[in-house]
């Protein structure tokens, strides 16, 4: 019982799938390739950066050829993601990857504008809050992503209307990516868009 009751605390401290987590699944597994007929070395490489329960990563791992690492800052997701049985590894963004590492990114992050009093001090806030502008943890994550993509690899990243998508695209540029929107989604107070960044 304590096992359990345990368990579900930890829930409460990852972000579980919900209609973001489902469109970003849903446009990776069409987009991705299928990889070779040879052995492991064929397999398309995919990072999924802030995996919270694991949801994208299991749907492209199961739903495609790919490889897939999932990763997070969040100690308690990445137990999550491994009891899941992912390859889950705790990093900060992309920074104990390799350069050239993967075939694709995946990033669903944090895009809630908030308060900037608003103190960071609980794992759900870290996973909802996106600072002043709903960007302060995209704009990081496009200045270091390029560093881990392969030549031709691609990043796909969902982002909201509350973040500013234009302004996304605009620093997605500065960082050598032009961007495509793969698909959206509307809801009441925003609407939901996933952005396919490549070189």
């Amino acid at each position: 019982m304590t096992d359990l009751a345990t368990r579900r605390g930890l829930e409460t401290d990852v972000y579980q799938p919900a209609e973001d987590s489902e469109l970003l699944a849903d446009a990776a597994c069409s987009r991705l390739p299928s990889g070779g007929d040879g052995g492991d070395e064929d397999r398309p490489l995919v990072l999924e950066v802030g995996t919270g329960s694991g949801y994208v990563a299991a749907r492209v791992a199961e739903e495609t050829e790919a490889r897939v690492i999932a990763s997070d800052l969040n100690p308690h997701a990445v137990g999550q993601a491994a009891d899941a049985g992912l390859e889950a590894v705790r990093a900060d963004l992309v920074s104990p990857f390799a350069d050239g590492a993967f075939d694709a990114v995946l990033f669903n992050p944090p895009y809630l504008p908030t308060d900037p009093d608003n103190e960071w001090d609980d794992w759900m806030e870290r996973a909802l809050s996106g600072g002043e502008d709903g960007r302060a943890v995209v704009d990081p994550f496009l200045e270091r992503v390029g560093r881990v993509l392969a030549p031709e690899g691609v990043v796909y990243l969902l982002v909201s209307s509350l973040a500013g998508v234009e302004e996304i695209v605009d620093r997605a540029g500065e960082e050598g990516f032009s961007a495509a929107a793969v698909a959206d989604e509307s809801f009441p107070f925003e609407t939901l868009t996933v952005l396919e960044l490549f070189r």
